[in-house]
């Protein structure tokens, strides 16, 4: 059945993304348009006061990538790489609806 929101996660992936590079542990890297984050959020420190840190996150159209594992990488415009975490549905019923990579950086 169509939804309204079929072809609204091509179009923000379209003026939002950019090109990823994803690394899978087990293939070839491929380069991907989709959308990478930094995104700041509060956390808990060890005192009890609150932190000011960013998390990063990675969405990508589940139409584009299918089999997208914890522990593969991301490696973005820059240069810096990042690890997959989880993934998270956004609960859009949309074909193209992003899919939501937790991410760490590699060091």
């Amino acid at each position: 059945m169509a939804s309204i929101f079929d072809g609204l996660a091509g179009v923000l992936n379209a003026t939002l993304g950019a090109s990823v590079t994803y690394l899978p542990m087990g293939g070839a890297e491929l380069a991907v348009q989709s959308v990478f984050r930094e995104e700041p959020i509060t956390v808990t420190g060890d005192n009890g006061q609150d932190v000011l840190i960013e998390a990063p996150s990675w969405r990508v159209p589940k139409s584009v990538l299918t089999d997208v594992r914890r522990g593969d990488r991301i490696r973005v415009a820059d240069g810096r790489v990042f690890r997959i975490l989880n993934s998270i549905g956004t609960g859009s019923p949309a074909v193209d609806a992003f899919v939501l990579y937790e991410l760490e950086p590699v060091t």
